[in-house]
């Protein structure tokens, strides 16, 4: 169906194996597209206007422009042969209705799959009904042998080893084995539930309770209607053989969205009839029951229920009153998780928070969508919003979410207050970032006038920050110096904060060529971050310095300070940082005459930006430094490798692009800079230019017309010719010495 339509919808009732046949399918057709296959797990969303974000995020794109983020997706994705998976639309049918009928239209190679209930309803769009797993006629029956070969069968068979690891199909069960898929219309996750059962039933007493359970749909034909209430009646059944606290519980988890830990169930759960020393022991019951889906990530254990499942535990919650206190409960949970976050990063466990936040990302969402949605709880929001906007809004660049959040809690909580202000000037700041400099000096004098009135030393902080941060992002430099020193004047109490004014008043005297300020900036914020463990304030003050030291002439220093910027930055996930450091050495290996260098830093680096959705270099005091590189190294290399070197740097992955920037990999000595012929044959220098367009060996050989064991051998003997260990610095050699490769 994929290569007869552009859109194809698989639909079905939950749980009759939409997801994993989409799967199962992306995964057979994965080499006619050479862009990759690509999936967007949509279950956990709930708001419907972040779904261009998450599916962007798929592609590492980030919302840091003002403009639509839609727009960037679809110029990634207009000359890109792939297919994007989006699988669990069905709470989300009309923006993916939306979403998808507008990338289709803009990208004429993009095709897409996916998962619903029902069909999204736009033109062009090929619908096949997932039927349920086949299942043996009763009417005539075959041998015990034959019904294992029946899909239903060997799926109850799969689970009920699982579970009872000695059952066995015998000539007294094989029937009732029958009698079981065929009661659950060979819907795979009933039969998923049916199956456990039998660690404390036998498969007879399983079959009677469904015919019981399920008798008014004796007659019922097989339409998607009964499915759906086969599967009800079986989750139903499911639900009474758990225990009166494990069915409390069931119902208590379902206002998570997404994973959760037992730390968070422990929180969140507990109390009001349940002991907080019994839930791991009620949890435990649910895997056992699989209810519970476990997920592992790293050391930790993580849980999360279906999406069918957590719909039915929602229902149950309701009707016991309890919705409301605990989604309040969940609330305090996750904004102590932040205030805690908060509390933490001055330290060396940055790189832990921004992972463990990224993981409860979903959580977060419900939480900030609850305190927006019941009425008395837009302070809250304002609290969640503020209080995280380093490590949550900031480092992974969800600008246009955090500016959404924001947004939409500052119209709802009005009343002046110390977070109002705290909002009103993070906003602004974001809106600065992205290029929205109205909206930004809008936002700063109402945040102003707030935070005079207020008259406490955190705000007039916060406000000076905000006010040099508008004038550096729009190229006042020493008015952004001025504003940083009135920042730092009102002696903040938060060290967060201080830190923040020191790494802007760095950036600031260091574009403005005071060495000696920038030397005393970049000490003291040394002073405070080494002792902690601190990373991300050092790789600015890095990055920062290393401008300096660029000024002044002194290149092996400043390219010292640029690869500790990027060391330091390893696992912060700081792209913005990332190109700010390759438009830093790119500027550097043009003023020592490596122009081939600095055109692939730059390609590197626009890249980046054009994931971010920004323009290049947006801070405006950096433009002409890219400026000048750019004109110096297209006037060194000529138009034709210019754009070569250009776009090799865009063809690199992010972790290639950062080996690149340090001349290394892995620990493997640095790319040499030897002038002279190549010491390489024609083939192999064939050979390597295809390695630095990102060929695989297979790759090689068909371009080449020789045997893979051949391209293989050529790429050794390459690397044992350069001396080199890896194929990055194949790839980063070949574009320093292209002219004396092959000519494009």
């Amino acid at each position: 169906m994929l290569s007869a339509s552009r859109l194809v919808t698989l639909t079905g009732v939950g749980g009759v194996g939409k997801s994993r046949l989409a799967l199962r399918a992306a995964v057979g057709v994965r080499r006619a597209f050479p862009d990759g296959v690509w999936l967007a797990e949509l279950a956990e969303l709930r708001d419907a206007a972040l779904l261009p974000q998450t599916v962007a995020s798929v592609f590492g794109l980030r919302d840091q422009s003002p403009r639509p983020i839609q727009a960037a997706l679809g110029e990634y994705l207009a000359d890109r042969r792939l297919l994007l998976v989006l699988d669990n639309c069905d709470h989300l049918l009309t923006a993916c209705g939306q979403l998808v009928y507008s990338l289709l239209g803009d990208c004429p190679k993009l095709r897409v799959l996916t998962t619903t209930r029902e069909p999204l309803g736009i033109s062009g769009e090929a619908v096949w009904p997932v039927p349920p797993l086949s299942v043996p006629d009763l009417r005539d029956p075959p041998g015990k042998r034959e019904v294992g070969r029946y899909e239903a069968v060997a799926l109850f068979l799969d689970r009920a080893t699982a579970t009872v690891p000695e059952f066995r199909l015998t000539e007294d069960n094989y029937r009732t084995v029958v009698g079981i898929c065929r009661q659950l219309d060979g819907i795979p996750l009933a039969i998923e539930l049916a199956a456990v059962r039998l660690r404390v039933l036998s498969p007879q007493q399983i079959l009677d309770r469904l015919a019981d359970r399920c008798a008014l749909l004796a007659t019922a034909t097989w339409d998607r209607a009964s499915r759906h209430q086969t599967l009800r009646s079986c989750i139903e059944w499911s639900f009474e053989l758990c225990t009166s606290d494990e069915q409390l519980l069931w119902a208590r988890l379902s206002v998570f969205a997404g994973s959760f830990n037992l730390e968070a169930v422990e929180a969140v759960c507990a109390g009001e009839g349940l002991l907080r020393q019994d839930m791991l022991e009620l949890i435990t019951g649910l895997v056992d029951k699989s209810v519970l889906v476990t997920d592992k990530h790293g050391s930790e254990l993580r849980y999360r229920l279906l999406d069918t499942l957590r719909e039915f535990g929602l229902m149950k919650l309701r009707d016991r009153g309890e919705e409301t206190r605990l989604c309040r409960r969940h609330r305090d949970f996750y904004e102590q998780l932040l205030l805690q976050a908060e509390r933490e990063w001055i330290s060396p466990l940055q790189e832990y928070w921004l992972a463990r936040l990224d993981l409860v990302h979903s959580n977060i969402r419900s939480a900030l969508r609850f305190c927006l949605t019941e009425p008395g709880e837009a302070e809250s929001a304002l609290r969640m919003a503020v209080s995280p906007w380093r490590f949550y809004w900031w480092s992974p660049g969800r600008f246009s979410e955090g500016r959404r959040w924001l947004d939409r809690a500052l119209a709802q909580a009005r009343e002046p207050s110390v977070y109002r202000a705290r909002a009103l000037l993070l906003d602004s700041q974001l809106a600065v970032v992205q290029g929205d400099f109205d909206t930004g000096r809008s936002l700063l004098v109402e945040g102003k006038a707030l935070a005079e009135q207020l008259g406490d030393a955190d705000s007039l902080g916060r406000l000076g920050y905000a006010t040099g941060h508008l004038a550096l992002w729009g190229g006042d430099v020493p008015a952004a110096i001025v504003a940083y020193e009135q920042a730092l004047a009102a002696e903040s109490p938060d060290l967060n904060q201080r830190l923040d004014i020191l790494q802007a008043l760095l950036v600031a005297v260091a574009v403005a060529g005071d060495a000696r300020r920038a030397r005393t900036c970049h000490q003291q914020v040394m002073a405070i971050t080494e002792p902690t463990g601190e990373r991300r304030h050092r790789s600015h003050a890095r990055w920062a310095f290393g401008l300096s030291a660029w000024q002044q002439g002194d290149l092996r220093r400043a390219t010292e300070l640029q690869h500790q910027s990027l060391r330091l930055k390893r696992g912060l996930n700081d792209v913005q940082g990332t190109a700010f450091c390759l438009e830093a050495l790119a500027c550097i290996a043009a003023t020592e005459h490596r122009e081939g260098r600095a055109a692939t830093l730059l390609g590197a680096a626009e890249a980046l930006w054009r994931s971010m959705g920004t323009p290049v270099a947006p801070l405006k005091p950096f433009f002409d430094n890219h400026r000048d590189c750019e004109r110096d190294a297209r006037r060194a290399l000529g138009g034709k490798r210019y754009a070569g070197a250009f776009r090799e740097g865009g063809r690199l992955t992010f972790d290639e692009m950062v080996a690149y920037a340090l001349e290394t990999q892995q620990g493997a000595a640095a790319t040499p800079r030897a002038a002279g012929p190549t010491p390489l044959t024609l083939r192999e220098r064939q050979v390597a230019k295809l390695i630095a367009r990102g060929a695989s060996n297979e790759d090689i050989a068909g371009a080449l017309i020789i045997s893979q064991r051949t391209a293989e051998d050529h790429v050794e003997h390459i690397l044992a010719k350069l001396g080199f260990a890896s194929r990055i610095q194949v790839i980063s050699w070949y574009l320093e010495h292209q002219a004396l490769v092959l000519p494009d």
